[in-house]
């Protein structure tokens, strides 16, 4: 129960990671915020939370619209009592060369990926500067943003911006007690790598689970990373014994990526 009797805001909480995580933090004693645009999927994870013994919100929105997050925030401090942890989690994924990258593929990843990081990083260190009392923002990177892989080109480039808004907004924010850092999964068994799968199948004429299962047998730890080996390690840097690191974006993958 490190973070017992905090109140976290958790981005893309509907599915995947962040619904662990969400599950994660509630666990260790947080209050959670659900905000995702599929606002259906968040009662399942509203129902996890609540199984944890902790109290949950449900909020529609999208990264994107910053005026919804900053609603968003509001309404979670109303509700919830406070702000201490913003996890910025949402994002999309895709595949193809950078040969082909449409402007429309172009806008609609970084506006997910990276503008709308950069909103909850925003927002979350205007709440935290007005409750004056410190606090952890934390965002979704990659094992994509320490190394760039083959038709990956796209994602990649917006992950490696993710880590330079963490190191900027790392310094920017140290004076005020607020931490920043992020997480780099690998290959984790989710419907966003199931749709990777496909994807790179449909581009390579590889068979169905051949892409997927060619990066696993790449791992060092011999499996696929699953949504809890993600969320517990988003936990820790969520709580106090992650003080003392701002800034920093390590790899949680299973060893595929070494730095």
């Amino acid at each position: 129960m490190a973070i017992n009797g905090k109140v976290a805001f958790v981005t893309g909480a509907a599915q995947g990671i962040g619904q662990a995580i969400a599950s994660r933090l509630a666990s260790d004693g947080a209050d959670v915020a659900l905000f995702d645009l599929k606002e259906d999927g968040l009662q399942e994870t509203k129902s996890l939370v609540e199984a944890a013994g902790r109290r949950a919100i449900v909020i529609g929105g999208d990264v994107t619209d910053k005026a919804s997050l900053e609603a968003a925030v509001n309404r979670t401090v109303e509700e919830l009592g406070g702000l201490d942890i913003m996890i910025n989690n949402a994002g999309i994924a895709g595949v193809g060369a950078v040969e082909n990258i449409t402007e429309a593929d172009f806008d609609r990843t970084f506006s997910i990926n990276v503008k709308g990081v950069l909103f909850g990083i925003q927002v979350a260190a205007a709440k935290l500067k007005e409750l004056d009392h410190g606090g952890k923002i934390i965002a979704a990177t990659s094992i994509a943003a320490h190394d760039s892989f083959p038709m990956t080109g796209l994602y990649s480039s917006t992950k490696f911006a993710v880590r330079g808004l963490i190191q900027a907004a790392a310094k920017e924010l140290g004076a005020f007690g607020i931490t920043v850092n992020g997480y780099s999964p690998g290959i984790v068994g989710t419907g966003m790598w199931e749709q990777l799968d496909r994807d790179f199948a449909a581009l390579t004429g590889a068979e169905e689970g051949a892409t997927f299962k060619k990066y696993v047998e790449g791992i060092t730890l011999g499996r696929a990373s699953t949504p809890e080996d993600v969320a517990g390690f988003v936990s820790y840097l969520a709580g106090p014994d992650s003080d003392y690191m701002t800034g920093q974006t390590p790899l949680i993958d299973g060893g595929i990526v070494f730095r």
